[in-house]
């Protein structure tokens, strides 16, 4: 009887594709019927020089030199069949792991919207399980990342809010590891997440009321409430990833709940919110600090069926004629500002304005909100639907009542 020679087949643990330092275990298999014992050989990179005749052989600490293409073949101990040689399995040894996190839909948010962070490893897919943080500020200004109290949640790479409130605002970072033994990546990238209130109990009110600023010059942040208490302060993330007191800087002065920057500079571009003295966030506004050209627009969201007015500013030249674009496409060429007279939803997006001959603005997001009109409209309309409905209901109710009733004394 003429036996198939079994194929030797490799895998490794715990990727194919891993980091220096980890721990990695290749293992040769053969499905052979009738042996009871091999003996292995391990090849690398189709050399003829066998370095490991175990059936596991591990790497305790793998480094770049062990990367490599790996093949084993299996010869039966006290007998004379053998095995074909394994196809070759390539593993790959990178420096570190590096933790990338990204956010689906987008990072800027109405209160109620989902939103997920998504955590990925570079290159890697297997085995690994993911922690969330965000980033808080202490007194002295150092950054330090604080766990999620529900971080497990999001063990499969996807932290996902169904419905986001105000106090989602704030940074975030994650990081991942591999067990057996535990390997840990470094933080992932920061992303900012920062959500408007439908009607927060705080209002971050700027001077001037806009949300691009020229260099050198004055401004002034403060958190108002109903019962105009300190118990907000100003709080900021900018571009340089520093989430700090809007105070922190050395031109910046912070007064009850109001912050004020004597001269501004380009690294004050960022997110400003009012944080409560519970850690509560509120009311984020995207600034922008810019020095030649700025776009003149509204802080707060836009209501459906008011006007808006946009403005292009440049710093030496007052008077210029510019374009203006909406994402991306021009959209009313060669005026000092745009009026748009009536409002709706789909003019919601990113605008700038660009003079032909020189720089253009910064983009910022216009967000339109629904009038208060138009709810109350859509709540009667629904209301009235329902009213309307329900005589019918309760007749075909009734109908069925008395029909059930006849069959029953038939």
């Amino acid at each position: 009887i003429v036996t198939e020679r079994p194929k030797a087949k490799v895998s490794i643990k715990p990727d194919q594709h891993v980091f220096r330092g980890e721990t990695v275990t290749l293992r040769c298999d053969i499905d052979g019927e009738g042996v009871t014992s091999w003996k292995y050989s391990w090849y690398k990179d189709g050399s003829d020089s066998v370095f490991s005749e175990l059936q596991e052989h591990t790497f305790s600490s793998v480094t770049e030199s062990d990367a490599g293409k790996y093949s084993c073949y299996g010869a039966e101990r006290g007998g004379s069949r053998t095995s074909n040689i394994s196809d070759e399995v390539t593993l790959t040894v990178s420096d570190e792991a590096k933790t990338l996190l990204s956010v689906s839909p987008q990072k800027w948010l109405t209160e109620g919207d989902p939103v997920t962070l998504i955590c990925e490893v570079k290159g890697s897919s297997t085995g690994w399980t993911f922690s969330w943080y965000t980033l808080t500020a202490s007194s002295d200004s150092s950054s330090h990342y604080q766990l999620l109290s529900d971080s497990s949640r999001g063990a499969g790479g996807n932290y996902t809010v169904s419905s986001a409130a105000p106090n989602h605002t704030g940074v975030y970072v994650c990081r991942a590891k591999r067990e057996k033994p535990v390997y840990n990546t470094w933080y992932s990238n920061k992303q900012l997440l920062w959500v408007t209130g439908v009607s927060p109990p705080v209002s971050l009110i700027i001077s001037p009321s806009r949300t691009q600023h020229f260099t050198s010059v004055s401004l002034s942040l403060s958190c108002e409430d109903q019962s105009n208490s300190d118990r907000w302060r100003v709080r900021r993330y900018t571009d340089n990833e520093q989430l700090e007191d809007c105070s922190s800087s050395l031109r910046g002065s912070q007064t009850g709940s109001k912050c004020t920057i004597s001269s501004t500079i380009t690294s004050d571009t960022g997110v400003y919110w009012c944080q409560s003295e519970s850690g509560e966030n509120y009311h984020p506004v995207n600034i922008t600090i810019h020095f030649d050209v700025i776009l003149e627009s509204p802080v707060h969201p836009v209501t459906e069926g008011d006007s808006l007015t946009l403005r292009c500013l440049y710093k030496h030249s007052p008077n210029l004629r510019a374009g203006f674009y909406k994402d991306g496409s021009l959209i009313q060429s060669q005026t000092t500002e745009m009026i748009i007279s009536t409002v709706s939803k789909s003019h919601e997006g990113f605008y700038y304005c660009k003079h032909p001959e020189r720089e253009e603005s910064p983009k910022s997001w216009i967000s339109v909100t629904a009038s208060h009109s138009e709810s109350q409209i859509s709540v009667l309309h629904t209301l009235s639907s329902v009213l309307t409905v329900c005589p019918y209901l309760l007749v075909t109710v009734v109908l069925i009542f008395k029909c059930c009733r006849m069959r029953d004394s038939t």
